[in-house]
């Protein structure tokens, strides 16, 4: 419940409003201030047409919204209102006749300006490439289940690119019935089946490791590439961090006595990544430049690096990886783990999975090390017994018959 009061709505009580406090006005009969969690308070109007109840928002204080136009206005829809015009709904319907490229400004300006910077760069890319270029003309209001379903098909070639638009169509269409851009109370986006993903998984195998290590090693005594962008190679394939973790990392991140990473903030939230010995290493031997709070160093002075796929396909050419990716390096660190006898969900707690089905894809790598220690303890539990294996044969007819060996 809110807390109410009553006064007169002026600059210096608005600023004195706390979250979820309500202020009617004392002179001017419905016409309220409001401010609802930590955000803008807003202006609005309470008042009857024709009998029945409404509520009409006014604006945001702050340009063009102060008390006195606020005031203004709600005196211009009280007339209204009292003719029988009903304010409210006839804002409804004017938003319900917005375009797609009206809504997705608002869109882009009211939620995904509040996303975080890689998936609010994501949403502005599909928006941008794959919806407007289709729907941009159109009304939000026009939009049917078959159009989303036809654009979805468009992008078949690219099952994930496929999915990845319609999954954000989808939340575009949500919000947008929300802010009563669509009086089409259903979104269209629902139910239509989603393409299914070949999840590419590359893990290094000890030989390919040993070649990427070598021109990792030749790079850095040739100096043909930065010694950040190579500290950054080696500290993704330490870590199994993220690449934007990395690359955006700080020092005062870095606790090197407790031998952790403490993110406060990743693609899951707050997140805490545990240094090895050959991480700390590297770390150590990493010069920082002053004035500059991160760790791999960018081109502009105080930032940091910004594009690491140059030097990172320089150095899988000179290793003959080709199409090894940056993220596979993630992979291979989880590979490593698994075969270190690594059980999933502390790898999950590793890796920073906030789902266990997303630590799942990697049960499969769990096998031949079972199989090795299985191998190794009837090994070890034999010499201990003194005795001799007993190799299983086939016999002509297939059926499998011991042979005591000699």
């Amino acid at each position: 419940m809110s807390d109410a009061t009553r006064d007169r709505i002026v600059v210096a009580r608005i600023a004195l409003l706390k979250p979820g406090e309500t202020v009617w006005d004392s002179e001017l009969k419905g016409f309220l201030v409001r401010k609802r969690g930590d955000g803008t308070p807003t202006y609005a109007l309470k008042t009857r047409v024709n009998g029945r109840q409404r509520w009409m928002t006014i604006g945001k204080h702050g340009s063009p919204w102060t008390p006195e136009t606020a005031r203004r206005e709600a005196l211009r829809m009280l007339a209204k209102a009292s003719a029988g015009e009903d304010v409210a709904a006839g804002r409804k319907a004017e938003r319900a006749r917005a375009t797609m490229r009206e809504v997705t400004d608002r869109f882009l300006e009211l939620h995904v300006a509040k996303l975080k910077p890689g998936t609010r760069l994501e949403y502005t890319r599909i928006i941008t490439k794959k919806i407007l270029p289709t729907f941009g003309t159109r009304k939000a209001d026009d939009i049917t289940k078959l159009d989303c379903a036809r654009l979805h098909a468009s992008f078949a070639d690219t099952p994930r690119v496929a999915n990845l638009m319609l999954a954000i169509l989808s939340k575009l269409m949500s919000w947008a019935i929300e802010n009563d851009f669509r009086a089409n109370q259903t979104n269209p986006c629902k139910r239509i089946g989603r393409y299914r993903e070949n999840k590419r998984e590359r893990y290094l195998q000890d030989e390919e490791l040993a070649r990427l290590g070598a021109a990792l090693t030749k790079a850095e005594k040739n100096q043909t590439e930065s010694l950040f962008a190579l500290a950054a190679i080696r500290l993704l394939l330490l870590t199994g961090a993220r690449l934007r973790e990395i690359l955006t990392l700080k020092w005062s991140f870095i606790d090197i006595q407790r031998r952790i990473i403490l993110l406060p903030d990743s693609k899951t939230g707050a997140k805490t990544i545990p240094l090895n010995q050959p991480a700390i290493d590297l770390l150590l031997a990493l010069p920082r430049l002053d004035k500059n709070p991160y760790v791999v160093v960018g081109l502009v002075p105080g930032s940091h690096m910004i594009n690491l796929y140059k030097p990172w396909h320089r150095i899988t050419a000179a290793a003959k990886l080709d199409g090894l990716r940056l993220h596979d390096l993630r992979h291979s660190f989880a590979s490593f783990a698994v075969a270190g006898g690594g059980s999933l969900p502390i790898l999950g707690k590793l890796l920073g999975h906030s789902q266990p089905q997303t630590t799942a894809r990697y049960a499969h790598l769990g096998d031949s090390p079972v199989a090795q220690l299985a191998e190794n303890t009837g090994a070890v539990i034999a010499a201990v017994m003194g005795a001799k294996t007993v190799p299983v044969t086939t016999t002509p007819g297939g059926e499998a018959s011991d042979t005591q060996a000699s």
